[in-house]
């Protein structure tokens, strides 16, 4: 196999950086995980500056996201405007930038990570379900687009993962009270959401596309 160049945002966090090491031990990957220094996805100027330099992409997972659950009242301006750049304004234009090229060459491999709150919700996620049903709705849109070309376009749903971004929005009460109703009793290991990555990455995936994979250990049934 040809090696695959990755692009992946929030590569430093719980998720993402099981992401970069598990996509980093497989063969043929070579794996681009971009500090907020060189990739600013708050800011449309700093990722047109940095795809001027790199755009070459085969595989893109759109993995950086905010989520700050809040009561409607107590949302600010700016929070949207995080909110929607980083979850949901980046990764198009990260992606618009990089699909010339995978046109070019007959593949590309794009993962939206977006969640269970943009397939349901629940209070004080207003905003990060309006960013995640978006990135859904993206996904499907862009499946049809690039279905010609064999770049496939699927969204991953994690569930609740065992991150410190969990332990943060949720209370050691609530997490006991939430693994009682997933199936198999337990949070996801970031290992397992990487791995579920890694297939539809993989040119193992030929065929599944616009699809919203829910990993979710059986939470949503």
């Amino acid at each position: 196999m040809k090696s695959k160049k990755i692009l992946v945002t929030g590569g430093t966090g719980g998720i993402g950086s099981s992401i970069v090491a598990c996509l980093s031990a497989q063969p043929g990957f070579i794996v681009h995980a971009p500090g907020r220094s060189e990739l600013d996805l708050t800011s449309v100027e700093s990722i047109k500056a940095y795809f001027s330099r790199i755009s070459d992409y085969d595989i893109i997972i759109n993995n950086a996201g905010i989520n700050t659950p809040q009561q409607i009242e107590q949302i600010e301006p700016a929070q949207i405007d995080a909110a929607l750049n980083i979850n949901l304004v980046a990764p198009l234009i990260i992606i618009q930038h990089c699909v010339p090229h995978m046109k070019r060459e007959g593949f590309g491999r794009i993962v939206n990570v977006s969640s269970i709150w943009g397939i349901r919700s629940k209070e004080k996620r207003t905003l990060y379900s309006a960013t995640k049903f978006g990135l859904n709705g993206m996904t499907r849109s862009l499946a049809r687009e690039l279905g010609p070309f064999n770049i496939l376009v699927n969204s991953i749903c994690p569930g609740y993962v065992d991150t410190a971004l969990t332990r943060k929005n949720v209370t050691p009460e609530e997490q006991e009270k939430i693994k009682s109703e997933i199936p198999l009793r337990r949070f996801a290991e970031p290992w397992e959401i990487a791995e579920s990555i890694a297939f539809l990455v993989s040119e193992r995936n030929m065929y599944m596309t616009g699809q919203t994979l829910i990993v979710d250990g059986g939470f949503l049934a």
